[in-house]
């Protein structure tokens, strides 16, 4: 799988609107990735279910071992309803399953194929560690990579570091000059010279401050400042 295709999976799954990154460890998860619907998908629904259904978050993939899966969602299920509130596109879905509790019940309404409407209850996990870290960076509008690998030398696998895979057009990020292949240093004056301490690194700052990245560019070391939304 290519770093694009990886990097719009992860896009699918984490882009929304975050709070305050000290709320991170309450964070409510599903364990789905989702899109939002093409405008043909749209006037489909709403043509077989009504005008006001041309809207929701479509499940692309359940993820394995999560609540998703224990409930019964199935890849293919559009998320219309969120309790009592409406579901238009997937950053509405992703926010309010953030907000919601860990360990909360929560009612679902999907559309599932001929089967029309249903309602499906949920309880939600806590957000795994990797996954804060990557819907903070993608709330900024960038997306880290795995090291990539790397032949081995002996018996040893020299460490790469951490970079950027994908930058949302139009985004903080790109306003502010990140760029694809930039390998991170340090993000917010704290070094990151594996993946891990990257993603320990997105979990501690909040989306709604301003974030600066020093990368090093062509064997250039470069200071990129993405400001505060």
């Amino acid at each position: 799988m290519s770093v694009l295709v990886r990097a719009l999976g992860a896009l699918a799954l984490v882009a929304l609107v975050l709070g305050p990154a000290a709320a991170a460890s309450r964070w409510g998860w599903l364990g789905v990735r989702i899109r939002d619907l093409s405008e043909q998908e749209m006037d489909d629904i709403s043509k077989r279910h009504g005008l006001r259904e041309g809207f929701g978050a479509m499940i692309v993939e359940v993820i394995k071992e999560t609540p998703a899966e224990a409930s019964g969602l199935r890849a293919g299920d559009l998320v219309v309803g969120f309790r009592d509130r409406p579901v238009v596109d997937t950053r509405t879905l992703q926010r309010l399953i953030a907000q919601a509790g860990v360990g909360e019940m929560v009612a679902l309404t999907i559309l599932r194929g001929n089967e029309g409407r249903r309602g499906m209850q949920v309880r939600l996990a806590a957000m795994p560690a990797p996954v804060v870290a990557d819907r903070v960076a993608a709330e900024f509008g960038f997306v880290v990579r795995e090291p990539d690998p790397q032949a081995e030398l002996g018996q040893r696998r020299p460490a790469t570091l951490p970079a950027v895979a994908f930058v949302v057009r139009g985004s903080r990020a790109d306003r502010a000059g990140l760029k694809v292949g930039d390998v991170l240093v340090e993000l917010n004056g704290r070094p990151v010279l594996t993946l891990e301490a990257a993603q320990a690194a997105l979990r501690e700052i909040s989306a709604e401050q301003a974030l600066s990245v020093v990368v090093r560019r062509d064997e250039v070391q470069v200071t990129v400042l993405v400001p505060a939304p």
